[in-house]
């Protein structure tokens, strides 16, 4: 997987690297199991200081995404994370609502939201972390 980084942007470089591994994941870009570059070659490669690739690694090891093998490095977790279900859903409707705070600033109907999500959602690499392989998206208004 290559990682792109934007100096200028307002999202730190960790949070960069840390969302770009999640989709990764989702998206099947990056297998279970799957070797991700050492922290010092990946820093040689981005121009930037190994600890901030360390804690963008920690973050999603702490998150259950990644697991650290020693002498290894890091690796794709191979089951999902450990959090309880419950858990799981309340930090997935906390970011969906901030996504939706922004849709709503930005100007989008609830129809053009729900448009989008459904073009984006088969993208994604639904069975390996679901029971089923449909995805049903249901909005209520």
């Amino acid at each position: 997987m290559k990682f792109l980084l934007d100096a200028g942007s307002r999202v730190p470089i960790y949070e960069q690297l840390v969302r770009q591994v999640r989709e990764g994941v989702a998206r099947g870009d990056l297998q279970d199991d799957e070797r991700l570059p050492s922290v010092r070659s990946l820093a040689r490669e981005l121009v930037i200081n190994p600890n901030t690739i360390l804690r963008a690694f920690n973050e999603l090891e702490r998150d259950g995404l990644l697991i650290s093998r020693h002498g290894l490095g890091y690796f794709v977790a191979s089951k999902p994370s450990d959090l309880t279900k419950t858990a799981r859903r309340k930090r997935l409707l906390e970011t969906l609502d901030s996504w939706l705070t922004e849709a709503v600033h930005f100007g989008f109907s609830s129809d053009e939201v729900q448009e989008m999500v459904r073009q984006r959602v088969v993208g994604f690499k639904w069975s390996a972390f679901s029971k089923t392989k449909e995805t049903p998206l249901e909005v209520s208004a």
